[in-house]
């Protein structure tokens, strides 16, 4: 069988149809192209096995419009290939779209390699950092679009949906019974503001009054104690001076803590005066959700 050979006499590989020349099955290639064939017909067509070979037989031919996936990043693609024409190479497009190298690799592979003067390791490390940066940058605002979105699923709240989140919520965070030590006080500690909120809104929907609840801050000695205080008590809305007395937990000096700085403001506790008869209806509360959900299964 003879091998194909192109026309400056080099060997192709890659065919199983021996019988044609480079520029014969390239007219082909070409042709089939423009009737709007895809590369895997093509391929399938001329018998070629070889997907360098035929990026070579398609060399400057586009592909037909239907072979074109509709994609969120058809724009980037765009871009990442006209940026590769105008000589930019790889770490330079990153740095300008934000994109993995192994997504522009993609793009732009069948596209000349730009001549680049060499560049010393500083260099190169600072546009791999660069590069690096314009990527997290580019997930953060990703993250931030799927939580906002997220966010406005819920929608306005219900009484009742507020009501099982409440007892979901203190069933998770607040003092419960135990055989060992039997108690019905409705105690709840947490360092999440917004769970804060969400608790005493939730307190507010079962009719506690205000002046039945207690405050009181726990945080470690180390930490910034006044501000702490107040920042609870701008949250909860009340004079700082009613809170109760602050528990401060002592400061291990070979412990290695990551909760320190402005931003942490330990947990508030937060105590319901006479709530034995409402403890009680929380245990069965969430004694129902529990049958009920089993009864899901």
């Amino acid at each position: 069988m003879t091998t194909p050979r192109r026309r400056d006499g080099d060997s192709v590989g890659g065919l199983r149809d021996g019988s044609a020349t480079f520029e014969e099955l390239r007219e082909r290639a070409i042709a089939l192209r423009r009737e709007g064939l895809s590369r895997r017909q093509i391929r399938d067509r001329l018998k070629v096995s070889n997907n360098d070979l035929l990026n070579r037989l398609l060399e400057g031919e586009p592909p037909p419009d239907w072979t074109k996936r509709p994609n969120a990043r058809d724009d980037l693609r765009t871009r990442a290939r006209e940026m590769r024409r105008q000589g930019m190479t790889y770490d330079r497009i990153q740095l300008e779209l934000g994109c993995s190298k192994s997504s522009i690799s993609l793009w732009v592979r069948d596209l000349p390699k730009p001549d680049r003067p060499p560049r010393t390791r500083e260099e190169a490390s600072a546009i791999a950092k660069r590069g690096w940066e314009a990527t997290l940058r580019r997930r953060e605002i990703e993250r931030q679009q799927t939580k906002l979105a997220a966010a406005r699923e819920i929608g306005a709240m219900t009484d009742r949906e507020l009501f099982l989140v409440g007892v979901g919520l203190y069933w998770s965070e607040g003092s419960k019974s135990k055989p060992h030590r039997h108690s019905e006080a409705v105690v709840f500690i947490n360092s999440d503001p917004g769970v804060i909120q969400t608790y005493l809104a939730w307190l507010s929907l079962l009719g506690v009054e205000p002046d039945r609840i207690r405050y009181r801050v726990m945080i470690h000695e180390s930490a910034q104690v006044a501000d702490a205080e107040q920042y609870w008590a701008d949250l909860v809305g009340v004079d700082v001076g009613t809170l109760e007395k602050t528990t401060l937990k002592k400061h291990n000096p070979k412990t290695v803590r990551k909760n320190v700085g402005a931003l942490y403001r330990g947990c508030l506790v937060v105590r319901t005066l006479k709530g034995a008869d409402l403890y009680r209806r929380i245990e069965g509360w969430w004694y129902g959700i529990v049958v009920g959900a089993r009864s899901t299964i």
